[in-house]
């Protein structure tokens, strides 16, 4: 196993000692692309192929995927003056690959090769050519795409990674490519998204009686009461916790008044605030907390927000 790691290790060190300026050129192409970014190979090459195709469109450069040969087969259809194509071939020598590149470079488009061999026909047939010079493959016959597929698959990264900074793509920008999973989540996801609101956002008056906030506390089902001021300002948070080290204190809980009870300075957050940021402040504490009173920013109690709701929410 480590040797098959240490020849592809020496495979990528190779190739990143021969990249050229050709590199930045390629990069500057399919930035200025007007038209569309269109990845083909065939066999394993086709493979890494789709998946950089695949990177790119994630990390905002939209681009597409043909397979050679189904290209002169129908597919070709899809290409028009003004693309790039971007084929992948280790030998540079595939009868498909051959093929079809001498047309498509007849409609107009501008061909990149990614290429273990610079003086193949698949180079020449390229406007530009990034030779990716490996030593030998991890195959113990030196035969099945390893090493080169590898190489591949990283330069495409070095492409993808390239044209994020130079489009200055944002981490608010990739989230928006990325809104189904818990990345997105993660980057999108704000507090007044998971946020409980209405009859579940329990609220008490901090001159009301503790009778009252109890009643409260069990009907909102949240383990915790929001103590609003005259303003509607957040005066204190009572949770059970609270309670229950009232009753530790005294029997006659209901001679207390919820001034008695509550936390003055509760932590809170703002509705507009990543629901990121809500968990990492209920864990911040040495003894975390589960509940967060939620503020507008004019400064008055709307909402409460509840660990679960953040693990609910696939965070």
């Amino acid at each position: 196993m480590k040797r098959v790691f240490d020849i592809e290790i020496e495979a990528l060190q190779s190739v990143m000692k021969s990249i050229s300026p050709e590199f930045e050129r390629a990069v500057r192409v399919i930035a200025g692309c007007r038209g569309r970014i269109i990845l083909t190979g065939i066999g394993k090459s086709g493979i890494v192929a789709n998946k950089i195709a695949a990177t790119l469109t994630s990390t905002g450069t939209p681009a597409m995927y043909i397979q050679a040969a189904e290209a002169l087969h129908g597919d070709l259809g899809i290409v028009s003056a003004g693309d790039v194509i971007v084929a992948l071939g280790k030998s540079g020598e595939s009868g498909e690959l051959n093929a079809l590149l001498p047309i498509v470079k007849k409609m107009g488009a501008t061909i990149i090769a990614l290429t273990g061999s610079a003086t193949s026909r698949m180079a020449r047939f390229a406007d530009i050519v990034l030779e990716l010079k490996i030593p030998r493959e991890a195959c113990p016959l030196n035969l099945a795409p390893t090493s080169s597929t590898t190489a591949s698959l990283v330069l495409g990264d070095a492409i993808a990674v390239a044209l994020m900074k130079l489009k200055r793509v944002s981490a608010a920008d990739f989230a928006r490519h990325h809104p189904g999973g818990q990345l997105g989540k993660r980057l999108l996801l704000q507090v007044q998204d998971v946020m409980r609101t209405g009859d579940r956002n329990p609220t008490v008056s901090v001159s009301d009686t503790v009778r009252h906030m109890l009643a409260l506390i069990t009907e909102g089902q949240a383990g915790a009461i929001s103590v609003l001021d005259r303003r509607g300002g957040l005066a204190g948070l009572v949770s059970d916790y609270d309670v229950r080290k009232a009753l530790e204190n005294t029997e006659a809980i209901f001679d207390l008044t919820i001034r008695n009870i509550m936390n003055p300075k509760p932590m809170f957050v703002f509705s507009d605030q990543m629901a990121t940021e809500a968990l990492d402040l209920m864990r911040s504490r040495k003894k975390p907390t589960a509940i967060l009173p939620v503020l507008g920013r004019n400064r008055k109690v709307i909402g409460m927000i509840h660990i679960m709701d953040l693990v609910s929410a696939g965070l």
